[in-house]
C-alpha cells in the first residue's frame, strides 16, 4: 500500500510537472460588452470567439463581460478591471478627453483605440397609443433616458442639452437598462425610449413586434447642430420594413461602436485580437447581421479619436492599412 501510494504520488507529480508550464503560459483578457441583448455583447463575443480558437498557439483565452455599457466599459479600463471594451466613439472621445460624463475623473491618457465596428444610429421608440410622431412629443411623457455609465445615457444627454431641455421635462425619466426598457414599454410603463445600437437588433425587434411600437426620428437644427460641432456624429437612416410595423425608412444620427483598450494591455495581446478578427474576417461578419458591411480599411481609421494602440497598429501597417 505504502509503495502504492509512493507510486501514485510521483505519478501525479510527473503529470503535474507535465501540464503546469502549459497552463503557466495561458494568460486571459477580458471585453467589456453591454447588455446581453444588444450588438456590443454579439461583438464581444465574435471577438472572443475567434481568439479562443487559436489559443493553444497564443496561450490567450478570451472572455466577454455584460456591463452597463460604453462609459462603464471606459473607467473599467481606466481601472484596469477590464482589458479592452466596447465604446461608442463618442464616449471613446470624451473619455480619452476628459469630456462630458468624463469632465470631473479628467482625461484618461492612457486609453487606445483598437479599431471601430458597425455604425450605431440614434433609436427612439414610441408605444403606437403614446400620441407621440415627432421626439419633441415626448415632453411631458415617460421616457427612458438610460442607465447611468451607458453611451446612451451620456448621447441622451448631450441631446437634451443642444434642445434646451432636462430630464425634468419628462413626466418620469427612468434610467432602465438596455434589456428592461422595451418590455417596459410594452408594458405600458414609459411611453418611449432612446437607445444607440446597431441594426438590426434584437432589443429594437422585440417591442415592434411584441406591442407594434413606431421608431421616431431624431432631426432637425438642434441634431444638425451636433453633426456640425462633433466629429464623431453623423446622419444615418433606419432602413424602412428592418422591423415589423415599421415600413418607412427613418432619419436620425448616430456614432460608431469601437473597441478600446489601455496603453498597458501588452502589444502581443492587441496584437493577437486584431489579427483574430482581420484573418477571419468573412467569418467574423457573418457572426452578427450588424457586421455584414464592414470595411477593414475603414474600421481602423473611421471614429477613433484616442491614439491607435501600437499592437494594433503593427497589424494594420503590416496589412498595409496605414501608411
Amino acid at each position: 500500500m505504502k509503495l502504492d501510494r509512493m507510486l501514485g504520488c510521483g505519478l501525479a507529480f510527473a503529470l503535474a510537472s507535465t501540464v503546469t508550464p502549459a497552463f503557466a503560459q495561458q494568460q486571459f483578457v477580458t471585453i467589456g460588452t453591454g447588455g446581453v441583448t444588444g450588438v456590443y455583447y454579439a461583438a464581444g463575443g465574435a471577438i472572443c470567439r475567434l481568439l479562443n480558437k487559436d489559443r493553444a498557439t497564443h496561450g490567450l483565452r478570451c472572455s466577454v463581460e455584460s456591463t452597463g455599457g460604453s462609459a462603464y466599459n471606459a473607467n473599467a479600463i481606466k481601472q484596469g478591471e477590464i482589458d479592452f471594451g466596447m465604446a461608442q466613439s463618442d464616449v471613446q472621445y470624451n473619455a480619452y478627453k476628459g469630456e462630458g460624463a468624463f469632465k470631473d475623473g479628467g482625461a484618461n491618457d492612457n486609453l487606445r483605440a483598437v479599431f471601430s465596428l458597425h455604425p450605431e444610429p440614434f433609436t427612439v421608440l414610441a408605444r403606437p397609443d403614446a400620441g407621440v410622431t415627432t421626439f419633441e412629443d415626448f415632453k411631458g411623457k415617460r421616457f427612458n433616458v438610460g442607465n447611468p455609465g451607458s453611451g446612451t445615457r451620456a448621447s441622451m444627454e448631450i441631446l437634451l442639452d443642444a434642445l434646451g431641455w432636462t430630464t425634468a421635462d419628462f413626466a418620469l425619466a427612468s434610467e432602465l437598462k438596455a434589456d428592461e426598457h422595451g418590455a417596459a414599454l410594452c408594458d405600458g410603463k414609459i411611453d418611449g425610449f432612446f437607445y444607440g445600437v446597431g441594426h438590426p437588433s434584437a432589443n429594437i425587434q422585440d417591442p415592434t413586434t411584441t406591442c407594434g411600437a413606431k421608431l421616431v426620428a431624431l432631426t432637425g437644427p438642434a441634431v444638425d447642430k451636433l453633426m456640425e460641432t462633433y466629429p464623431y456624429y453623423g446622419a444615418a437612416t433606419i432602413p424602412g420594413g428592418l422591423y415589423n410595423n415599421n415600413p418607412e425608412p427613418t432619419e436620425t444620427f448616430g456614432v460608431l461602436a469601437t473597441l478600446v483598450t489601455s496603453a498597458d494591455e501588452p502589444d502581443e495581446h492587441v496584437y493577437q485580437i486584431v489579427k483574430a478578427v482581420f484573418d477571419n474576417f468573412d467569418e467574423f461578419k457573418a457572426l452578427h447581421p450588424a457586421f455584414a458591411t464592414l470595411d477593414p480599411e475603414t474600421m481602423v481609421t473611421n471614429g477613433l479619436s484616442a491614439p491607435l494602440h501600437p499592437g494594433a497598429e503593427k497589424f494594420y501597417r503590416e496589412k498595409g492599412w496605414l501608411n
